[in-house]
């Protein structure tokens, strides 16, 4: 990234070592005599911050050093499936919850912290409760949140809609009426990095939530026999393909890799009037498009209502935290490190008050001061309300999702974008890994 958010792929098919492609900075050899080895991604802004805690806490504690390396976010997918299944995981795996984390955790390959956050109520409790549905499998905590809440957001280039004359969309009606607005003046409508294949699946999300409600996927998600194949679901499945088909996203858009940021870059240089992307965005832009955020020139709303659907406008998707677990096949010595991590290492005041600064909401309580008074105020209020007073906040589906369904899922969003199956057929292959 630049992303702070990306789909582990979990235990299913083994891939070999010699995929795992290349990181960058670090050791992921084994720790020093009495440290710890910590894998996550890089890419700034996030990286820095991330990077920062770690120097902090090695600092502080020169005896238990913790070895850090970073990955790109498709080469960490790779490695940390490969790792963790040959039982040579990092004693801390940076992550996203949901259903992944709970294969893990039925593989016995990371560590119940359940006692240990029973021993440190305190902790517990200076972190937004909404961040441990995501980090619980059957009642037990096998993750530690931390970082900040991601939920995804609706962007647009305000100059861009100065130029064209046009408004920001209230309805999906108006959405589809902006495209040929847009088109005629040689402007994408939306930016997408849809060789990454996440990005696709932010507008079902979406499309599923305000159609049907949240409860269309959250029938998919307890396995309930034909979920996908809901009126609603085909209704929403309908309509992203009918924006594709009237040339809703740059062309292209399915060699865009979103890790290199060139969907952001088509936002802030104008060749794009809009971008569905999550709120570590904000960031990326700020670090990377000139006066782009600082001018005012960066619009930001939530998804708009579709005609009819039946979905609470209130509701959001993405990342209630990112999550740190503790691989169970590390040592008695590099758990205590860990978990020395997690009490004094994480989400620390420093860290919070650059998670601000970079244009993020850190999970920790009592931050409302300091969100009110960074230089990103609007945003981050923005931000903290959705996350606050969302009714429902669906976790990213292949972060929710079993790692094999996720899979299936990410692989038929790309021919769905691409035309070349159906909503029905796109059902049907999405009910085969779900139907309990």
């Amino acid at each position: 990234m630049a992303l702070s958010r990306r789909t582990l792929l979990g235990l299913a098919a083994a891939v070999p070592a010699s995929a795992a492609l290349a990181a960058c900075g670090g050791s992921s050899g084994p720790g020093k005599s009495g440290g710890a080895t910590y894998w996550y991604l890089n890419g700034q802004p996030q990286e820095g911050v991330r990077s920062g805690a770690v120097k902090a806490f090695n600092k502080a504690n020169p005896e238990t050093q913790i070895e850090d390396t970073t990955y790109q976010n498709d080469a960490y997918k790779t490695k940390i499936k490969t790792a963790i299944g040959a039982g040579q995981a990092p004693t801390i795996i940076w992550g996203w919850g949901g259903g992944t984390l709970r294969a893990y955790a039925e593989a016995g390959q990371v560590e119940d912290l359940t006692s240990w956050f029973g021993e440190h109520a305190d902790l517990k409790k200076s972190l937004f409760p909404s961040s441990f549905g995501a980090a619980t499998v059957d009642g037990k905590i096998y993750a530690m949140p931390c970082e900040t809440v991601q939920p995804i957001i609706l962007y647009y280039n305000r100059k861009v809609f100065d130029k064209v004359g046009v408004k920001p969309p209230e309805s999906w009606d108006d959405i589809m009426a902006l495209v040929p607005k847009f088109k005629a003046k040689g402007i994408a409508p939306f930016a997408l990095g849809g060789q990454s294949r996440w990005t696709n699946m932010m507008w079902l999300e979406f499309l599923f939530d305000r159609i049907g409600g949240s409860e269309v996927f959250q029938a998919a998600i307890e396995g309930e026999r034909n979920a996908w194949s809901h009126p609603d679901a085909i209704k929403a499945l309908t309509k992203l393909q009918d924006l594709v088909e009237v040339g809703g996203f740059v062309k292209g858009f399915s060699s865009i890799t979103a890790d290199s940021n060139a969907d952001q870059a088509l936002l802030y240089t104008g060749r794009a009037a809009m971008m569905l992307h999550g709120a570590w965005s904000y960031g990326i832009q700020q670090a990377d498009g000139g006066d782009f955020v600082s001018s005012g020139s960066l619009g930001y709303m939530t998804f708009p209502p579709v005609e009819g659907g039946k979905g609470d406008l209130s509701d959001t998707v993405g990342n209630p935290a990112q999550y740190l677990s503790l691989s169970s096949k590390a040592s008695p010595e590099e758990k205590k490190v860990a978990k020395e991590y997690f009490a004094k290492g994480v989400l620390q005041e420093e860290e919070v008050k650059q998670w601000i600064g970079n244009g993020s909401v850190p999970i920790k309580l009592g931050t409302e001061k300091l969100l009110a008074a960074s230089d990103n105020a609007d945003f981050l209020q923005f931000t903290y309300d959705i996350a606050s007073k969302a009714k429902v906040f669906v976790q990213s589906w292949d972060q929710a999702l079993s790692p094999t369904a996720a899979e299936t899922l990410l692989d038929n969003i790309v021919k769905l974008f691409q035309l070349s199956i159906s909503p029905k057929q796109f059902a049907g292959n999405l009910n085969a890994v779900t139907n309990a």
